[in-house]
């Protein structure tokens, strides 16, 4: 069943980031001369367990597989021996506590940046430039005076490589300003700046579901043409009883001419006849054929039995540059620092009322975008894993007492003061974080819900 393959990939990807976290916690406090009790694998009874160096840290596997945590020694939660009072936690000093804070969320980074080196360095960097397609009539986009064949190279001045920069940067502008200035290049060659406004505060609220992005500025970029080439033929198919084979180029469809296999499609399935004729060209011949057309699925879709050949891009669409393991590893960084900001401005903006809450996700959307990721293959994990890990590391540092940053918080108060925060101030920090946690998580659930529910 498939929420049963989206909860086991959602087990593996959140399970395995959180004990990357967890992991930099115990490492820099065991450099840093805490005593680490225990770092757990899992929650729950411990399955197995073993006792490491001098101070017989336990390593423990738990049976519930949704990370793990590091356990100090803490005069706060029972007697200390007085040997080792100076190691327990609170007696450290508050910068190696804050550190030792830090490295949580230190580790996700970390790790995302080490996932985005690997792919950078193994594939390269494959940018698609921001060429204006479709350009919906009487939209934001067509008022702006935008033309398919625009190629956008600049936002409020800035430059931008790929069409991702674009939908970053009309995001944050209009979001912030309510429009954005655009340096386009027509097909002809001839420089112009334009403004895109969306003036509707409800409208812009829409632009931060990435998926709407584009359609509410009313634009699309170009898409890759599928040639209006049989790439394969299915076995006992009426296209294979007809004689069709893979390379016959298709020219025309009830002598309805095809620019490419999108019209193909649109015409099988718009026929009210029960065949079609289908003219085609194979090594330069021109041949005429009538197919019949077979219905299938749920929905009675029609078909023939052909598959497309691979979508292409126009020449110069696609610029792929080989990285060294430096570049790289700049380029991972500048994505990691990248991506981490733009969190940082979304959330904001829901505080300011900008960007709706509608936006967060709880487990059920996280899990479906690790389900359907691990189905997309590896490369479409990893860079799951990469969004998830950061997200982890920023989420943590938010200024929430009873996460890291709330902790941070607490110590940098203390350090200043010169003495620990009252048991009673620390304790309402806590009620207040744990009482932030559940309203976000609840959110976070309706809005999952309501996405299922359609």
């Amino acid at each position: 069943m498939m929420w049963m393959w989206y909860a086991l990939w959602y087990v593996v990807a959140v399970g395995f980031l959180v004990i990357v976290h967890e992991f930099g916690h115990f490492w820099v406090a065991r450099r840093l001369g805490f005593k680490v009790l225990r770092f757990s694998i899992g929650f729950g009874k411990p399955l197995l367990r073993k006792a490491i160096g001098a101070d017989r840290t336990e390593l423990v596997l738990a049976p519930i597989p949704m990370g793990g945590y590091v356990k100090m020694l803490d005069e706060r939660e029972g007697p200390v021996a007085p040997a080792d009072l100076s190691r327990s936690f609170t007696r450290r000093p508050p910068w190696q506590r804050i550190v030792v804070l830090l490295a949580g969320p230190g580790a996700n980074v970390a790790f995302a940046i080490l996932v985005l080196w690997g792919m950078l360095w193994a594939n390269g960097a494959t940018d698609y430039r921001p060429v204006v397609g479709d350009v919906t009539l009487s939209s934001a986009a067509a008022r702006a005076g935008l033309h398919t064949g625009d190629d956008i190279t600049a936002i409020n001045g800035r430059a931008v490589a790929d069409q991702r920069d674009v939908v970053f940067g009309l995001l944050d502008s209009i979001l912030s300003r309510g429009s954005a200035s655009l340096t386009v290049q027509s097909a002809q060659g001839e420089a112009r700046t334009v403004t895109l406004a969306v003036s509707d505060p409800a409208q812009r609220k829409r632009l931060s579901d990435l998926a709407d992005l584009l359609g509410v500025a009313g634009f699309q970029f170009e898409e890759p043409v599928i040639p209006p080439v049989v790439g394969e033929v299915e076995k006992d198919s009426p296209a294979a009883t007809a004689g069709l084979q893979a390379g016959d180029r298709i020219l025309a469809v009830d002598g309805k001419a095809v620019r490419d296999f999108t019209d193909i499609s649109r015409d099988i399935a718009n026929t009210p006849a029960a065949t079609i004729e289908m003219r085609y060209s194979r090594a330069g011949v021109e041949q005429t054929v009538r197919i019949a057309v077979s219905k299938s699925g749920p929905d009675g879709q029609k078909h023939i039995g052909v598959l497309s050949t691979p979508a292409q891009y126009p020449p110069g669409m696609v610029v792929h540059q080989s990285l060294s393991p430096g570049a790289a590893l700049t380029a991972a960084a500048s994505e990691a620092w990248n991506l981490t900001a733009l969190q940082g401005r979304l959330i904001w903006r829901m505080v300011l009322g900008q960007v709706s809450l509608k936006n967060l996700s709880g487990p059920i959307g996280i899990a479906e975008y690790a389900g359907e990721s691990a189905e997309a293959g590896a490369a479409s994990f990893l860079s799951f894993l990469v969004l998830i890990s950061l997200a982890i590391a920023f989420f943590n540092l938010l200024p929430i007492p009873i996460l890291d940053g709330g902790q941070i918080v607490f110590q940098v108060a203390e350090w200043v003061k010169g003495s620990p925060l009252s048991e009673r101030t620390q304790a309402f920090g806590q009620q207040v974080g744990l009482a932030l946690l559940v309203l976000l998580l609840g959110v976070a659930i309706f809005n999952d819900v309501t996405r299922q529910l359609g």
